[in-house]
């Protein structure tokens, strides 16, 4: 990844990154210390920031350009969980000092595409350098009606708990890459790997979740450790059925009857699908809504009171509607792992 010396970073920034503001005004081509975004009437800003860290969030040899995209989206992904149409993003790139113009160009690329693909535009950010990993830290822009982003505490009990699209494919492309799954034919070790490094963020959907959804969040640290997270917040308890997380054909040929690939699918994280709940009046509407965004969306359990002795927790039933022990819910960057409740 090393070459020539790197342009300083004013080079740079004019070479690569202000091109990718120049359909926005109020970036001001990159040539000032701030942008400016006013949100359309009767909307206010949803504001995001997420940093992913080579090492921690991707493999230090991924592809730059999968890098920035990755980077973007999951921000992306949290504004489509709180109901907010994407606008624009800040982009803070750290880099060590092996990096060259090249891995540089070929980041702002992947930038380009998602731009594209997404509807937002880079109005600003930071360049600068580190004798550590690689590092990028994105703060994403949207907007949404004033007073009306979907929040983790809205869950009423007898909510309905859904998800998006399927869970478990971006921990098990983690394996992939890691060589975990040893004999996985090449078309499933594809997908998977094509799932963890390139999130699908549900921009379309989101918003339309606005009036339909009481609670809502992304899957990034695993379905168990973010129901809890809704849960917790919203002081009530999730009870959710194995058998209708929805697995892709790729992880169900990886899980079969496995127990342990399956807490992996459950609490491995980065699917970055939509996990919200809703009141079971509102099922037509939401199926209605899975078939028009062609986003498949399937409910997955309840949420209830919680018991006194207990407070909020996340219990996870197999086939015979026995709880199963889980050794942990999900990724936390400090400490260990979340602890499992949903143990008998």
């Amino acid at each position: 990844m090393s070459g020539p010396p790197l342009p300083n970073e004013f080079e740079l920034i004019a070479r690569y990154f202000a091109p990718l503001s120049s359909a926005f005004a109020g970036a001001y081509g990159l040539l000032d210390d701030a942008a400016v975004l006013s949100p359309s009437p009767g909307n206010e800003l949803v504001v995001k920031t997420d940093a992913i860290v080579a090492e921690v969030d991707f493999p230090p040899d991924m592809r730059a350009d999968l890098i920035a995209r990755k980077a973007l989206r999951v921000n992306l992904s949290d504004l489509a969980a709180k109901g907010a149409h994407p606008r624009a993003y800040l982009v803070d790139l750290v880099l060590p000092k092996s990096v060259d113009e090249a891995w540089i160009a070929d980041f702002a690329t992947g930038l380009e595409r998602d731009q594209a693909a997404y509807g937002v535009h880079l109005i600003g950010g930071d360049l600068s350098s580190t004798s550590g990993p690689v590092t990028v830290a994105v703060c994403a822009l949207g907007e949404a009606p004033v007073g009306r982003i979907i929040r983790r505490g809205g869950a009423q009990p007898g909510d309905v708990i859904f998800v998006t699209g399927t869970i478990g494919d971006a921990a098990l492309g983690l394996s992939v890459i890691r060589g975990e799954l040893p004999g996985i034919d090449e078309p499933c070790a594809a997908f998977l790997k094509d799932r963890y490094e390139l999130p699908r963020p549900r921009v379309g959907l989101g918003p339309k979740l606005i009036g339909l959804a009481t609670a809502g969040i992304d899957v990034s640290d695993g379905l168990i450790a973010d129901l809890r997270h809704l849960c917790a917040v919203s002081r009530l308890s999730g009870i959710i059925r194995a058998s209708s997380v929805p697995l892709s054909i790729a992880a169900r040929s990886v899980v079969g009857g496995d127990t342990r690939r399956l807490a992996t699918a459950l609490t491995g994280g980065d699917d970055y699908e939509i996990l919200f709940t809703a009141p079971e009046a509102k099922a037509n509407q939401i199926r209605e809504l899975s078939q028009s965004c062609d986003v498949r969306i399937t409910a997955v359990g309840r949420v209830v009171e919680p018991s006194a002795a207990e407070g909020s927790r996340v219990i996870v039933l197999d086939e015979h509607e026995r709880p199963l022990v889980l050794a942990a819910e999900g990724w936390i960057h400090f400490g260990r792992e979340m602890p499992s409740t949903g143990s008998a």
